[in-house]
């Protein structure tokens, strides 16, 4: 298929691709089928690209998830289809609902979602996208992630003042199940997740204004994991990752311009920090185990493992960048402009270019 018909040929955004190079600290729905598997034509590339899609958005767009090939884009006012498969068309589902956060478990036939003025935790089924939602929704709800741990899957929310813990039962039931709650927390949780110690211990670790800290889910103890004592004001936690072929034992931890490696009992297991040539306005963890960090006039790419740059994509011209989801070589984002519209990029990353930009 044509990629002309997907998205514009090129970006007047987003500029080369750099080889290691550190930053410097100057800084109506018509009656068609959308098919969600389509084939795969592209030629593999050794070179990364940047491609924008001609979709632009009249509502800042705030999260998407991946339906097959196809991209679920969630905004201040609605929810829609990006269809990739054919020709870029982008279909409404949902009108005059905000969605801060979503992802599609295709496994279980259900989208999760942060939703609705009072950001509900709804479940949609994915074939009966428009009708149907599951009840008793937790209202309050600030982020969540989804665990799977062998065959089981967890459904953590981080709230206003409390953790929940949710797990999934098959049939006959086909949804998520209290299984843990935390009340009252010390801090209030901004981001969440949860790892399992050597296969046997559940541990809750959020972050918050003040850092980062951990619940034994057992005990329901919470403590402080790390608190960046050095950093005057608020703490601005970007994201938790739990190191792989670590038992769920170590975890890295990125905050303003900078990232940790500590244990989950709050000591450090590495004198490296993972530092940033910029402050980032989001920082996700790839599947290649990589962290990505996107700034105002770069996007840096760098190991999980050892924190070391492995490379550089930099800006035309200075922009605030958002971490939307990723697959495979494709990597999801969003430009965030102070008027309230929004576009989407994607980045392909080909087969060796993250070692060889």
């Amino acid at each position: 298929r044509s990629k002309a018909a997907e998205y514009s040929s090129s970006s007047d955004d987003v500029g080369t691709a750099m080889k290691g190079e550190p930053l410097k600290r100057e800084f109506h729905r018509k009656g068609s089928v959308v098919n969600v598997n389509p084939t795969n034509i592209r030629p593999q590339s050794d070179s990364p690209e940047i491609r924008k899609y001609k979709k632009k958005f009249n509502a800042e767009v705030l999260c998407a998830g991946l339906w097959g090939v196809n991209l679920l884009v969630g905004t201040e006012n609605g929810l829609w289809l990006l269809d990739r498969s054919g020709q870029g068309k982008v279909y409404s589902l949902i009108s005059r609902r905000r969605f801060q956060q979503m992802e599609v478990l295709e496994g279980l036939n259900v989208l999760i979602t942060i939703s609705g003025k009072k950001n509900k935790l709804r479940l949609y089924y994915l074939s009966w996208l428009r009708n149907k939602i599951l009840h008793n929704d937790p209202e309050g709800c600030v982020h969540y992630k989804v665990v799977r741990y062998e065959k089981i899957k967890f459904l953590v929310i981080a709230l206003k003042n409390a953790v929940e813990v949710y797990a999934w039962a098959p049939k006959p039931y086909h949804k998520f199940m209290a299984f843990k709650s935390f009340r009252s927390l010390p801090q209030k949780p901004l981001s969440v997740d949860l790892t399992v110690e050597e296969g046997q211990r559940l541990k809750v670790i959020y972050g918050s204004l003040s850092g980062f800290h951990a619940i034994d889910v057992d005990s329901g103890t919470p403590y402080d994991l790390y608190l960046p004592t050095h950093i005057q004001g608020p703490v601005h936690p970007h994201a938790i990752i739990i190191l792989p072929n670590k038992a769920g034992t170590e975890v890295l931890v990125c905050y303003e311009d900078e990232g940790v490696y500590i244990d989950t009992y709050g000591r450090i297991t590495k004198d490296t920090v993972l530092q940033w040539g910029e402050m980032p306005t989001s920082v996700a963890y790839l599947q290649s185990n990589q962290v990505m960090g996107w700034g105002e006039k770069a996007i840096e790419l760098r190991s999980a493992n050892t924190g070391n740059l492995e490379g550089v994509f930099m800006h035309k011209k200075a922009q605030k960048l958002k971490f939307l989801c990723e697959r495979n070589d494709k990597v999801f984002f969003a430009s965030v402009q102070s008027g309230g519209s929004s576009q989407i990029y994607f980045m392909t990353l080909g087969q060796n270019s993250l070692f060889s930009w």
